[in-house]
C-alpha cells in the first residue's frame, strides 16, 4: 500500500497547477480592487534573478498571445528566458513599447513610463502593466495612496522602489484613463498601484 496521501485537488481531479493559477489570479484581481493592500500568492520555483512571485504572476498572466519584456538583468539570463518560453509560451520583445506585460528586476533602473505603452483615450485597457520585484512590502518609506478602491488613505511601505516613484505615480495619475499598472512583488506578496491610484501627503 502506498503511503502517499493525495490531496483533495488531486482526489478531485483537478491538477495543483490548475489551482496555483486560479489562487494567483484571485489574488491579482483582490489587488487590483484594493490598492496598496498586500496580498498573498503560491510560491513558484523559478531561475534568478526572476523572483518567486513574479514567475507566479508570469504563469498565470503570460501565454503565447502575449509580448513580454525583461529588464536588462532578467533578459542575460538564458535560464530566466527559457523558463519563460517553456512555462509559459510568451513572447520576449525587445522594445518596452512592444509589451503587454513588463518584468523588472530592478526598479531602480525602471524606464521612463512614456517608454511603455501607455494605451490611448479609446483603447486605455492596450497599456503595459509593470510588475517589479521590490525588496520588501511591509518595511521602507510609506506611499500615502488614495482612489477607488481606498476608505480615506491607505499606507504602504515598500523597499526598493526607484527614487523618483512619487513623481511617476503622480504623472501616471494624470494620464488617466491611460497609464500603466503596477504589480509589486516581494518574495510571495504582491501589492497594485493601479493608474487610478492617487498620492496625498499629510496636509490634506
Amino acid at each position: 500500500m502506498s503511503d502517499v496521501v493525495s490531496s483533495p485537488a488531486e482526489l478531485a481531479g483537478i491538477p495543483e497547477s490548475v489551482l496555483t493559477a486560479q489562487a494567483t489570479f484571485r489574488a491579482v484581481l483582490d489587488a487590483m480592487a484594493a490598492p496598496g493592500f498586500v496580498r498573498s500568492v503560491p510560491v513558484t520555483i523559478a531561475p534568478s534573478p526572476l523572483a518567486s512571485g513574479a514567475a507566479a504572476l508570469a504563469l498565470t498572466l503570460c501565454d503565447n498571445d502575449t509580448p513580454v519584456w525583461l529588464d536588462a538583468a532578467l533578459r542575460a539570463s538564458e535560464e530566466v528566458c527559457a523558463w519563460l518560453r517553456l512555462n509559459c509560451g510568451c513572447r520576449l520583445v525587445d522594445e518596452p513599447r512592444a509589451a503587454a506585460f513588463a518584468f523588472v528586476s530592478t526598479p531602480r533602473d525602471l524606464p521612463p513610463l512614456d517608454a511603455f505603452n501607455l494605451g490611448t483615450q479609446d483603447y486605455p485597457d492596450r497599456s503595459a502593466t509593470l510588475v517589479l520585484q521590490v525588496d520588501s512590502l511591509g518595511a521602507g518609506p510609506p506611499l500615502a495612496l488614495s482612489g477607488p478602491g481606498i476608505r480615506d488613505r491607505r499606507m504602504l511601505c515598500v523597499t526598493g522602489l526607484p527614487d523618483d516613484m512619487a513623481a511617476r505615480l503622480t504623472a501616471n495619475r494624470g494620464l488617466f484613463p491611460r497609464g500603466v499598472d503596477f504589480i509589486l512583488v516581494a518574495a510571495g506578496e504582491i501589492a497594485a498601484l493601479p493608474r487610478s491610484v492617487r498620492l496625498v501627503n499629510d496636509e490634506e
